[in-house]
């Protein structure tokens, strides 16, 4: 009398020989040898042979991709973060500054900018860094994204000169005016 078991053996082996006959049979539903006559396996084309085209070209000089445009981060004094600004890479640092200012200021950043005239703004490639970048240079030959925006030193020195001026203007009118005691106080 067949068992649960046996008639599932039964069923599994039946099974087994149905699959290895499927198995056979490719994708389309041609038997294997026939697909094994051939030399090569077709494939359907999805996506165009990028990789043999790739392999044929050598990176020589004259072969290279150009950058047409850059991307760099500029950092204003006193701002939290950097404006991105997109610049082709023959433009020179005058244009970057130029870029820069219209972009902070279009944002709307804070702290609101003193002056919106370029020229009042020195580029330099750090917060650290004493030295400004000449506004001559091609952005593409400084080797670097990341810069930083100040205003010119010439200007904030002539703004230190003139408030120092002024107080000395201040004292002399009050000394002038009679308090004796102030004379002896160094300004």
């Amino acid at each position: 009398m067949p068992t649960a078991k046996s008639n599932r053996r039964g069923q599994e082996q039946s099974r087994k020989e149905k699959l290895s006959s499927e198995k056979s049979m490719s994708f389309h539903g041609r038997p294997a040898v026939m697909m094994m006559e051939k030399d090569q396996l077709r494939r359907p084309k999805t996506l165009p042979d990028l990789l043999p085209d790739r392999m044929h070209v050598s990176l020589s000089p004259e072969n290279k991709p150009k950058l047409t445009k850059l991307l760099l981060k500029v950092t204003v004094q006193g701002s939290v973060g950097a404006v991105q600004v997109i610049t082709s890479s023959e433009n020179t640092v005058a244009d970057l500054i130029v870029a820069a200012v219209k972009q902070y200021v279009k944002e709307c950043r804070r702290p609101i900018l003193p002056t919106t005239d370029p020229s009042s703004f020195d580029l330099h490639y750090s917060q650290f860094s004493l030295e400004s970048l000449g506004r001559e240079e091609i952005l593409l030959e400084l080797g670097s994204r990341n810069f930083f925006l100040c205003k010119r030193k010439v200007q904030a020195e002539t703004e230190a000169t003139t408030s120092s001026a002024k107080c000395s203007k201040e004292v002399e009118k009050v000394s002038k005016a009679g308090i004796p005691w102030l004379k002896f106080i160094g300004f």
